[in-house]
């Protein structure tokens, strides 16, 4: 018998907490009928550095509610994004798959530079194809309402990579990342359509998309409390542009001195670029705040997994400071590298009852672990053609349960690295020499051992050689950062 098979001949009543063994944590923690099926919640920042919230050893920023969530849950210190940049980062989350595997690799504009104009239907990224496999997909197929609040990137409106073709019940926020470089959009997409914000035509700055964005995650939380559901939060809070709302601002201003930024590299101006980061930051804790607070007002907080990260590594654009907060924390390299500071990202899971509060793993493990995770919750057979591998065995406190990758892997135009046990290696362009770090002796990646390891960095050379880089995966690109 499947073990999904077991799952309904037992029913949920019938399990208990104190059964020890990994299957029984699973057949505790899943029913597989009804509303008793486990909520997922998935919060991804953006742009938000290993080191910028307070459990992750940020000094600046106040996070308490994301700390809290640390607190209350699993925090990992190896978890790593799905890519050093926005689009390919979330194409990894969504299909299970690596940037090896991936139809979407880089942050690729259809189009050209105005390619997000309203009512395009070329422009925006690079569409995901039609019968892309996506966990939205397979969480729908298993009953659940699934909806997506923030950033899509990964097809414009009217293409095979529209969202609400590729398993999401609901869609709010914005579809091309490109328009997501402010937060006073004069619009934003509710489910293929556009919805006009009037306050913000003309150029005005009166309504911050942010709270938008916060508000309609909620409003399908407490919509769907009755039924399954998958709330995918992707906030566009830390990237740039420097914006906040003044009463977020005034948390930060005058705390440390803040040179203006003038806008030349990139972005928009700022008076107060370092408060304006933290106020920002800050904002979307609380907002992270406020849907804990409503899951626990409805009764869903002992029945909802809550997952908090980031798309990818710390800015170094548009008067962002990424040195001042030392977003990275000891890791080397920001937002577009593949070294650590650029893919390594804070990870927090939660669940009462079902994550130990206040526990810690060193699971070396990323963004394309969800899919198999989610599979592996609801009783669904994972795809055999994924790269990733489920987490539940580590959220359940039995990691010698635990499977564990053989490598992971990562491209973007033309650097490629990988991830084995202890090692990391690297190289910036494909002429370029292989890097090859220590990642147990030297988290810093400031010591190139590839002299002393051949036999290494031949292996690494292999694995080099089966991922994919080149441009026709792209015909029609620039790319945004």
């Amino acid at each position: 018998m499947k073990r999904r098979d077991f799952l309904k001949a037992a029913g949920f009543g019938a399990i208990t907490l104190a059964l020890s063994n990994y299957e029984a944590a699973i057949q505790t923690a899943v029913c597989a009928e009804g509303k008793n099926k486990p909520n997922i919640v998935y919060i991804l920042a953006d742009d938000l550095g290993y080191a910028e919230v307070g459990c992750y050893g940020q000094e600046k920023i106040k996070t308490p509610n994301i700390d809290k969530l640390a607190a209350e849950g699993m925090r990992f210190t190896q978890h790593y994004s799905g890519n050093p940049v926005c689009a390919p980062s979330r194409c990894t989350l969504m299909t299970g798959r690596h940037t090896g595997h991936t139809q979407v690799r880089g942050n690729k504009q259809m189009g050209g530079k105005e390619g997000w104009v309203l009512g395009s239907t070329i422009g925006g990224q690079y569409p995901i194809k039609a019968d892309t496999v996506t966990v939205a997909k397979i969480l729908k197929k298993a009953g659940y309402t699934t909806g997506a609040f923030g950033k899509w990137g990964l097809g414009q409106v009217g293409t095979t990579g529209d969202p609400n073709k590729q398993g999401f019940d609901h869609f709010y926020g914005y579809i091309c990342q490109r328009q997501a470089h402010t937060y006073y959009p004069n619009h934003l997409w509710r489910d293929g359509k556009v919805e006009w914000i009037e306050a913000n035509k003309d150029g005005k700055e009166q309504v911050y998309s942010h709270d938008l964005i916060a508000a309609e995650a909620r409003k399908f939380i407490r919509t769907n409390k009755d039924r399954p559901f998958f709330c995918y939060v992707p906030f566009t809070i830390p990237h740039v542009a420097l914006q906040v709302p003044e009463d977020s601002l005034a948390e930060y201003k005058g705390k440390w001195p803040d040179p203006p930024y003038d806008g030349k590299k990139g972005y928009i101006p700022h008076e107060h670029p370092r408060a304006c980061y933290a106020g920002m930051v800050t904002r979307m804790d609380k907002d992270v705040g406020r849907i804990m607070a409503l899951l626990k007002e409805l009764g869903l907080d002992r029945n909802t997994l809550v997952i908090f990260t980031s798309d990818n590594g710390p800015t170094y654009a548009g008067g962002a400071d990424s040195a001042f907060f030392e977003s990275a924390g000891q890791l080397n390299g920001l937002k577009g590298s593949v070294y650590e500071g650029g893919i390594r990202i804070p990870y927090i899971a939660r669940w009462p009852g079902r994550i130990k509060a206040g526990s810690t793993s060193d699971h070396v493990s990323a963004f394309w672990d969800f899919l198999p995770t989610c599979c592996e919750l609801i009783g669904v057979d994972i795809p055999t053609d994924i790269d990733g591998i489920s987490m539940l065995p580590t959220f359940f406190g039995q990691p010698q349960k635990q499977k564990k990758h053989k490598y992971l892997y990562w491209e973007l135009r033309g650097q490629q690295a990988v991830r084995m046990g202890k090692w990391k290696g690297l190289r910036l362009k494909p002429d370029r020499e292989i890097q090859l770090y220590n990642l147990e002796q030297d988290i810093g990646e400031s010591n190139n051992v590839a002299d002393k390891y051949s036999d290494i960095v031949a292996e690494v050379a292999e694995i080099f050689k089966s991922g994919r880089i080149g441009s026709e995966v792209f015909p029609l690109s620039k790319t945004i950062l």
